[in-house]
């Protein structure tokens, strides 16, 4: 009996929230365009949105004195945040413009994270009520993976929902 009303419960849901990590990686991208080819599609008569998900590294901590002994000036902190959001803008446009051809068959929707990537991305997709994360892999070799720690591995030890995560082809 519990199984017939979760798949009525399933049946009566409208909507497949998607949340896919970009970045400025190529990976990311290909996940990205893998995502909008297997997961959304005509052939999928559930309606889905799409959530783009940059993260922004944290600000960095600096003294207000450099090395000098001057006050860091506020045009320097202004120039590294608009250099910030320029970033932003700019993978949101690339990701747009794989995502155009898709968009009459689901909504998308942008957010910006700041701070560690790994907790960012965790946090977010509890937030917004995900149904599958998806997200590009760099391929680290073990010892690089083993130094950086993978956001990815993190992420799909830590989030709830089932994570996709895409490896581009090798040229």
């Amino acid at each position: 009996m519990g199984s017939l009303m979760e798949e009525e419960v399933e049946k009566l849901r409208k909507e497949k929230r998607i949340v896919v990590a970009v970045d400025e990686s190529e990976e990311s991208m290909y996940a990205l365009s893998w995502c909008l080819t297997n997961l959304v599609s005509d052939a999928n008569k559930t309606k889905s949105t799409l959530i783009l998900l940059y993260v922004k590294p944290p600000p960095p901590l600096y003294n207000s004195l450099d090395a000098a002994g001057y006050l860091f000036a506020n045009d320097v902190v202004g120039a590294m945040e608009k250099y910030g959001w320029d970033l932003v803008n700019s993978v949101m446009a690339r990701a747009e413009a794989v995502y155009k051809d898709f968009s009459s068959i689901m909504s998308v929707e942008k957010k910006v994270g700041t701070g560690d990537a790994k907790d960012v991305i965790c946090g977010a997709v509890e937030k917004l009520g995900a149904d599958i994360l998806v997200m590009g892999s760099h391929d680290y070799g073990f010892f690089k993976r083993a130094l950086l720690g993978s956001v990815s591995d993190h992420c799909a030890k830590h989030v709830k929902c089932p994570v996709v995560v895409v490896k581009r082809p090798r040229d």
